[in-house]
């Protein structure tokens, strides 16, 4: 399996908890260890053990092993011969007996009765302990299920009576059972497929690995198996596209030889009876494909079944290994599997939207009649299931069997919006460069430039985005009222994403045309304005047929977007000097033809747009649980339609909502979704929006954190000079981090980073939001009158009416910066609104300076109130530093602190590799430093310390070495 890291001992990918758990094995200070790993082939078993055995003889450990035969039935003790070889000369064990015994029994001929076993499992006892005695001993038996079976007894034998606290046995096994004669009490662990992110980071790892739709056709097509996206890849760059079922891909494919030779032995009949089951989609049933063979004997299956190749059960068939499936296919010639498809498509009682599949993939050229089925029945019963991938591979079929370019033209338009829906950038930009080779139309041209712009967005290239968008409003103007609007709505989230003013300074134009296409349908009633919204596509009466755009036209959809666009044209419109009122509720503006109410059925991609829109409007407006809320409905709307595009816009948001509102957990989760989500649909700029909320909720908590954050991939190739939204994130992630540190100066100069020379904020909805963390930076370094003069840009970016949050940060920020006001009375003011108990860490930090304030003017008792509701709020938190900082201030008010445990009883909470991780951490190692000492990862490092910091009660490096220094 490859590695993410080079070197020896280095971690496979997407096995990092499989590692850890073999790596609490190899620590054979708490018992002689045991351990099982199984999983089907190709899922990485080998490659575990063999990870194993390095990382054990780089810490010194003699290190035995063998692998099963396989095949013909092995000799008795031929395993356990070849795996005590090594050792067979060793001087401490020329006395013994056992060699003698070892060696008459592999002679030919003799037996492998009880009595052999028990003398052969005494001797090999005797030899580990006597071994054990100058060095931790390591067995590694890798296949033990082809070993022969006497070697295999012996070894579990051994294991069972292992008394040596230095001796670690490994075995490893085929399938998800145990081998024959297994104890029951022997651990187990499980290689089950890798998860969608960790199979996609597999993939990238590959050389010429493939993007867009053959990215995500491979990886569906692996099932998360190591070797399956191994070998798909390889087929996939040495064939003419991708490995998928049809290509000539597959031609290349190296099946393992325990396939091949049991698809080699198979009857012609089960090789036939395999084609066909591979040919067939996942979801078509047993009795379709036995109608598609002209045969109801399920005899056929039964050579493929004993081979565990294929199991037939409740009416379904299933392949043992997804290489299976792809062999199976292509190693047929093309006539057999062009005949294979149609068979399946005339098969007696097929659906319909089958049907039309198979027929494509049974087509050699353009066919009208194929491709409008397609569209029709197959695209759309994808949809209805939930699957939006085989949905927009159908309408990209579709378009390539068309007949005319204005077909073609059109299906792939309906692509486009499709696969952005799914939320695959890559893949939109390669239909997007077919599409401008056949389209004429300016209304199709128009959507397609949406899609695109959207997909560029998210692969960070914001200039590249919003120039397209210009581009299709003023060469192919959108044909009606909702497209103006989603356009002008597309605009203004790329704008934000970006920060360039040249952008902001285009939104009025957008929006107003849009709203006058809207007051002219309503007034006029013009037809062509709601041409695509209640007209099918080409002159279609079928209310099913696919639509290049959906339906906007549900309840309050036209007034969500509305609403978003208003917001962020209201912010624009302060900064050019007319009068500001930031809105107060995620309302919809009155605006007649456009008004609505969030109110009405939700269904569809009108109802994720809309639940979307109105908690992007929430977000900025500051309201914070109106927007979680939203994000929740939309999350679970998302769930059931499998849609990942318009949520991977706003995720970053959510995320943001509920690290403001204290739901920490919540956020971790998410972060993980998001950017497990970022890998398998490539979206540069949302992974480094999650990663930096992710070192910011890290730094909140008091986590341990990388040395240096942010020096993935991605961030080097980035452009933040066009996407100052992430730049924001990642300036106040590194400005909470080097405050975690201790760090002041740091802090201080990437907070102030978030703002202009002249004070005026970098982004206008996040920028002022940071104006507080500033200003506690400040004050530590001692330049508060530069955080004042921000202070000052900061009321005037906001104008007269804002938030209730920007009300208490900025009198937060003057209570510390501004020396010509009253401290304790803005610091009263930043306090007295109930209404700010939403955000329970700034308030608590509000809390926190003003109780340093009351007692460095010798007034104890209500420093004293103010930091208990702070220590209250650090509890729940789980943040480390403001507890720590909170006790600290009430020392200094006169509290005593409760007596600490010792440090022997907090080592006693700690596993022998997190006290080894500690001690090496209370150093002064680097996480870096620590993973390669250990031969882990950094990131396993690191989440032990996150584990390890609450059990000892500190929150950094120099806390970890008072807390050990006694021990």
């Amino acid at each position: 399996m490859t590695e993410y890291e080079a070197g020896r001992g280095a971690v496979p990918i997407g096995r990092e908890e499989e590692t850890d758990r073999i790596l609490r094995c190899l620590d054979v200070r708490s018992g002689p260890q045991g351990l099982l790993v199984l999983g089907e082939t190709g899922s990485g078993r080998s490659r575990m053990l063999r990870f194993a055995q390095e990382t054990a003889a780089a810490r010194g450990a003699l290190v035995l092993s063998v692998r099963g035969w396989g095949g013909e039935q092995p000799t008795p003790f031929a395993s356990l011969h070849r795996l005590l070889l090594p050792v067979q000369d060793v001087p401490d064990t020329r006395a013994e007996t056992w060699q003698q015994v070892l060696r008459s029994a592999v002679d030919r001929g003799v037996g492998a009765g009880p009595q052999q076993r028990r003398a052969l499992c005494a001797a090999t006892l005797a030899l580990m302990t006597r071994l054990a005695r100058s060095s931790r001993v390591m067995v590694a038996v890798d296949d033990a299920g082809d070993c022969d079976d006497a070697s295999l007894d012996v070894l579990l034998s051994v294991w069972r009576r292992l008394a040596d606290q230095t001796v670690t046995m490994l075995f490893t096994a085929r399938g998800d059972a145990p081998p024959a004669g297994v104890p029951a009490d022997l651990p187990v662990l499980r290689l089950g497929p890798l998860s969608r992110g960790a199979a996609a980071r597999l993939l990238d790892a590959q050389p010429h690995a493939p993007r867009g739709r053959h990215r995500l056709g491979l990886l569906r097509q692996a099932e998360g198996n190591p070797l399956a996206i191994v070998e798909l890849n390889r087929a996939s760059s040495a064939g003419a596209g991708s490995a998928s079922l049809g290509s000539e891909a597959g031609r290349t494919l190296r099946t393992p030889q325990v396939f091949s030779a049991r698809l080699d032995l198979l009857p012609k009949d089960t090789q036939r009876a395999l084609l066909y089951a591979s040919a067939a989609l996942r979801d078509e049933e047993l009795r379709i494909v036995m109608a598609a063979l002209g045969t109801d004997d399920l005899t056929v299956w039964a050579p493929a079944e004993e081979a565990a190749l294929i199991g037939v059960a409740d009416g379904r068939l299933a392949f043992g290994h997804p290489l299976i499936r792809t062999a199976a296919f292509h190693r047929q010639p093309a006539k057999l599997r062009q005949r294979a498809h149609q068979d399946l498509a005339t098969a007696v009682g097929q659906n319909p939207a089958y049907r039309a599949w198979h027929l494509a993939a049974a087509a050699i050229g353009p066919d009208e009649e194929v491709a409008d089925a397609l569209e029709r029945t197959t695209a759309v019963h994808a949809l209805r299931v939930g699957d939006r991938f085989a949905s927009a591979e159908a309408l990209e079929q579709a378009a390539r069997l068309s007949e005319n370019d204005e077909d073609r033209a059109r299906r792939l338009a309906a692509a486009m919006v499709a696969v952005s829906d799914l939320g695959d950038p890559e893949w939109v930009r390669d239909l997007y460069a077919e599409f401008s080779r056949v389209a004429h139309d300016r209304d199709l041209r128009c959507v397609a430039g949406c899609a695109t712009a959207a997909a560029l967005s998210l692969l960070s290239y914001q200039r590249e985005a919003f120039g397209l968008l210009l581009d299709a409003w003023r060469h192919s103007p959108p044909p009606t009222a909702a497209t103006a609007l989603v356009l002008a709505a597309l605009a203004a989230a790329i704008a934000h994403q970006s920060g360039l003013p040249e952008h902001h300074e285009e939104l009025p134009r957008l929006f107003e045309h849009a709203r006058r296409m809207a007051g002219a349908a309503c007034d006029t009633g013009d037809g062509r304005a709601e041409r695509w919204r209640h007209a099918p596509l080409a002159g279609r009466t079928d209310p099913v047929a696919p639509r290049p755009l959906p339906r906007l036209d549900g309840p309050g959809v036209l007034a969500a977007l509305d609403s978003f666009v208003a917001v962020a044209l209201d912010a624009d419109g302060h900064r050019r000097g007319r009068s500001h009122r930031t809105p107060r509720r995620a309302h919809v503006p009155s605006s007649g033809p456009l008004d609505g109410r969030l109110d009405g059925p939700l269904d569809g991609s009108a109802a994720l747009t809309r639940l979307l829109a109105h908690a992007s409007v929430a977000y900025y407006t500051d309201e914070s649980e109106r927007c979680a809320e939203l994000h929740r409905q939309a999350g679970a709307l998302h769930g059931a339609r499998g849609a990942w595009g318009s949520r991977l816009w706003t995720l970053p948001h959510h995320v943001d909502a509920l690290v403001a509102m204290g739901r920490w957990q919540e956020a971790h989760a998410l972060i993980e979704e998001g950017r497990s989500a970022a890998l398998v649909h490539p979206s540069p700029r949302v992974d480094m929006d999650l990663e930096a909320l992710e070192v910011t909720l890290r730094a909140l908590r008091g986590d341990s954190l990388p040395d240096i954050p942010f020096t993935g991939r991605h961030w080097r190739s980035v452009n933040l000079g066009e996407n100052r939204a992430t730049r924001v994130r990642m300036l106040r992630a590194n400005g909470l981090h080097a405050l975690a540190l201790g760090d002041a100066e740091g802090a201080f100069r990437h907070l102030r980073a978030l703002f202009g020379e002249d004070g005026s904020p970098l982004v206008r909805f996040l920028s002022p939001r940071c104006i507080a963390e500033l200003a506690i930076a400040a004050q530590r370094v001692g330049r508060t009158n530069e955080a004042a003069r921000v202070l000052g840009a900061v009321r005037e970016s906001v104008g007269d009416r804002p938030t209730t949050r920007m009300t208490l940060l900025m009198h937060h920020a003057a209570a510390l910066v501004d020396e010509d006001a009253d401290p304790e009375h803005h610091f009263r003011l930043a306090l007295v609104n109930p209404e700010g108990d939403t955000w329970p860490l700034e308030r608590a930090l509000a809390r926190l300076h003003y109780s340093i304030w009351l007692r460095r003017r010798r007034r104890p008792l209500e420093a004293r109130a103010q930091l208990t509701a702070v220590l209250e709020v650090a509890a729940r938190l789980e943040a480390r530093d403001l507890a720590d900082a909170a006790r600290g201030e009430l020392r200094a008010a006169g509290v005593a602190d409760a007596p600490a445990p010792a440090s022997g009883e907090l080592l006693a909470e700690l596993t022998a590799q997190q006290q080894q991780i500690a001690r090496l951490a209370a150093r002064g190692l680097s996480n870096r430093e620590i993973a390669e000492r250990l031969f882990l990862s950094p990131r396993t490092v690191g989440s032990h310390l996150y584990n390890v910091y609450p059990k000892l009660g500190v929150s950094s490096r120099h806390q970890l070495r008072d807390v050990l220094h006694d021990s």
